[in-house]
């Protein structure tokens, strides 16, 4: 890809940050619909489990498949293609009769989302060059997840006061449409010298993994052990697939010899312990700030604020710290903060007072602010350039994952001790062990922030990044594997 100047590069920036404020502003803006939702459509809690789900899933189980295909036929030209079956699935999402439907739209929406958000990240990566500029580019992308965090809750507690649910939808049509008209203007093409070959079989075992994992986590309250037990059997043997399989073949959809490197090894586990505690804790809240407290859409999404706004302003803070100063800090702030939050519900139900309650969201946003810009830097700095989509989709892949896993743990936790009955007075005690949970992902961000971004751990990466590099060399002179 030519050398951009550096407005142009600002430009492209900004183009791909709109993909990404329409995928994470569509999942906070339908986090404060759910009630409606439930109310409308008749749904379970598993029911609104699977409206997340269903759109994190796919997205988890393609993201890969996207990023390589970007590498391989042109990143631009997937981009724009993500664009407008992103669209179309949003507007079906709108117009949705019945529960079952509206999933089935959103897993349309989530295979067009799977294309922008790990190649956007991917041309990012092709532009900004500079390992400092980059991390900057980086710390302003995660900025958009606290925009998207800022704005959902309210713009969308209005729609769905002033107009109802199905208006959040709506949001993506002229975002969407903008980044398309721009995306055709101002973005180059760009792809991988040496792009790797489809890799059906081991998309499958994908899909089949994350697919049969999730059904047996959600559907664990409500089904006997007949159905579940299956569906965790599946998991297993597509695991094993996945471990016995990928080694064997040239061109892998995941490469596992990224994984020797222990800063990305961590930053895939912190990945999908922080976004699983985002997951958990979004659910939490706006079931029980409206179901529990009694409170409107709108209201409920001005009580999101006080942990939306210090994620919007912690993140390109951090974005900054990792560019200065490396991943460490960023990371061990962010562990800290988000267990002292989630210990808060967990030992001392915060959500019974409103200063507790306060205290907590703000300690949470400021641990989740500090936590993408790590994870991002981390998994794409240490590659070759000519993978970067592949690494990228990696670090996407576990973020969407540990969203679905979070969602599908915490809900099924809360549905097996919640009584319909006294849903109220039971709320709190059954959430419990779902904000124990938390505990236990924050926890993990930060021994895993400790212990992965030390001197040996950069050694790690230097050396499997060496090896990659060579084997890159071999293959495109047709020499390697």
């Amino acid at each position: 890809m030519p050398e951009l100047s550096h407005r142009r590069r600002l430009l492209v920036l900004a183009i791909c940050c709109m993909s990404l404020l329409i995928v994470s502003l569509d999942n906070t803006v339908l986090n404060v619909a759910l009630p409606s939702m439930q109310r409308e459509l008749h749904a379970s809690t598993s029911g609104l489990q699977w409206t997340i789900d269903a759109y994190t899933l796919v997205l988890a189980s393609l993201l890969m498949l996207a990023g390589s295909t970007a590498d391989r036929i042109g990143r631009k030209r997937v981009f724009m293609t993500g664009l407008v079956v992103f669209g179309i699935g949003s507007l079906l999402c709108s117009l949705a009769p019945n529960l079952e439907l509206l999933i089935v739209f959103r897993m349309m929406q989530a295979v067009g989302g799977s294309m922008l958000n790990p190649v956007a990240m991917s041309i990012i990566t092709n532009t900004f060059t500079d390992p400092r500029e980059r991390a900057r580019a980086i710390g302003v992308w995660g900025a958009v997840v606290g925009i998207s965090m800022a704005a959902g809750p309210l713009v969308g507690g209005l729609l769905v006061e002033s107009v109802g649910w199905r208006s959040i939808f709506w949001l993506n049509l002229p975002v969407g449409l903008a980044a398309i008209l721009l995306t055709l203007r101002f973005v180059p093409e760009s792809r991988a010298p040496k792009a790797r070959r489809p890799d059906p079989v081991g998309q499958v075992l994908v899909i089949a993994l994350f697919g049969a994992l999730t059904y047996a986590i959600i559907e664990a309250p409500d089904a006997s052990a007949a159905v579940v037990v299956p569906f965790a059997a599946v998991a297993l043997a597509a695991l094993l697939g996945l471990l016995w399989y990928e080694p064997r073949r040239a061109e892998p959809l995941i490469d596992l010899r990224f994984f020797r490197s222990a800063p990305f090894s961590g930053a895939t586990v912190i990945a999908v312990s922080g976004f699983a505690a985002l997951g958990g804790f979004l659910f939490l809240s706006t079931l029980y700030l409206q179901n529990v407290r009694g409170l409107d859409a709108l209201h409920a999404g001005l009580w999101m604020l006080p942990m939306a706004a210090p994620t919007f302003l912690c993140a390109p803070l951090s974005g900054r710290l990792v560019g200065t100063r490396g991943p460490r800090l960023p990371l061990l702030i962010a562990g800290s903060a988000m267990t002292a939050s989630a210990v808060l519900f967990a030992g001392f139900e915060a959500e019974t007072s409103n200063a507790t309650l306060v205290i907590g969201y703000v300690l949470f946003g400021i641990g989740f602010g500090f936590v993408n810009a790590p994870i991002t830097n981390t998994a794409v700095s240490g590659m070759p350039r000519a993978q970067a989509g592949v690494a990228a989709a990696v670090a996407s892949t576990s973020r969407q994952l540990g969203s679905t896993l979070g969602v599908a743990v915490v809900g099924a936790l809360l549905a097996s001790g919640i009584s319909s009955s006294a849903y109220r007075d039971t709320f709190v005690p059954a959430a419990r062990p779902g904000w124990w949970v938390l505990v236990a992902c924050g926890a993990l961000v930060l021994a895993l922030g400790a212990l992965t971004s030390g001197r040996w751990a950069r050694r790690s990466a230097e050396r499997t990044a060496d090896r990659l590099q060579e084997n890159e060399v071999r293959q495109t002179a047709g020499v390697g594997a």
